[in-house]
């Protein structure tokens, strides 16, 4: 099993899209990128507007030597849209050439789902079935391809239970050898979505990390929760752990790893790169870009 995580906020950009070659075939999790619109009341850095446009084509590339493509929720930065979108760098070429014959396994467009999404699902929809080779609604469901199973959770929140950014499911992939999951936006703050992954016993866990950035005025306690959660996976599971997206936003995260019981690798370490986690250091950039002095934890290319 080949695993390449493609883009994520230790490589400059939002989003959590990994790359599984296994059985013959390749799947491709969650296909978006994208950049918050506003920052520390920042719009994005040049920087981080040229880490998007390359971002942006990995996963056109990936898109191409892929032949399932799975969904776990309809957030922009974990699905490319079909419309011209300046901080998704995505168009409807774009999406026609990642999802055009392709086995589609997604969330469920109208079930466990908020008013957002289930309007982003609907958009998806109407333009990906005419070019689809096929779409299934993946909401715990089992798919065996032979070489390798394909095992989805049941929805649950993103983030917290009651969360009113909707739901998302994980998907595990198991070829005979290692199992992974990739555990897409739970945020390790939900009790029974870090069950369900103690239960399936996994080799690798991939995932965005409590969102401790907006701790104090969006969330509660989420360092705390987050950390009592994945430390009771690297416990009962001793998988490794990939964390990226949402923790790396928070220029703390290394204080985080340092907490739990067994060090994590992001995106970029994972690819044995320097983490360049630039949204974090937004207004530094924005200095550097004016001419004045600022320091940043990695190389400015």
């Amino acid at each position: 099993m080949e695993i390449v995580p493609i883009a994520s906020e230790s490589l400059g950009v939002r989003s959590l899209a990994v790359f599984i070659r296994v059985g013959g075939k390749g799947i491709l999790i969650d296909p978006g990128v994208a950049l918050g619109p506003k920052r520390y009341s920042l719009p994005p850095a040049r920087a981080e507007l040229e880490a998007l446009q390359q971002m942006r084509e990995k996963i056109q590339a990936y898109a191409e030597k892929a032949h399932i493509i799975t969904i776990s929720h309809y957030h922009y930065d974990h699905h490319t849209p079909f419309f011209e979108g300046l901080y998704e760098s995505s168009s409807r070429d774009r999406a026609k050439e990642i999802y055009a014959g392709k086995l589609l396994l997604i969330k469920h467009p109208k079930e466990n789902i908020n008013f957002s999404q289930r309007k982003r699902a609907w958009a998806f929809l109407k333009n990906a079935e005419p070019i689809a080779k096929k779409i299934e609604y993946a909401d715990g469901r089992f798919f065996d391809f032979g070489d390798f199973i394909v095992e989805f959770s049941p929805a649950f929140p993103h983030g917290r239970e009651g969360s009113k950014l909707g739901f998302v499911i994980m998907v595990m992939i198991d070829d005979g050898t290692k199992r992974i999951i990739h555990a897409s936006d739970t945020q390790f703050l939900n009790k029974a979505s870090a069950e369900w992954i103690i239960e399936q016993v996994p080799d690798l866990v991939i995932g965005d990390g409590p969102p401790t950035y907006l701790e104090g005025y969006r969330v509660k306690d989420a360092w705390k929760t987050g950390l009592d959660n994945l430390n009771r996976i690297i416990r009962e599971t001793d998988a490794q752990i990939v964390l990226d997206h949402h923790l790396i936003r928070d220029k703390r995260y290394p204080k985080f790893f340092e907490e739990l019981e067994k060090e994590p690798l992001t995106f970029a370490r994972f690819l044995k790169k320097e983490d360049r986690p630039l949204e974090a250091y937004r207004k530094e950039l924005h200095k550097i870009e004016r001419g004045e002095e600022a320091e940043v934890p990695f190389e400015l290319r």
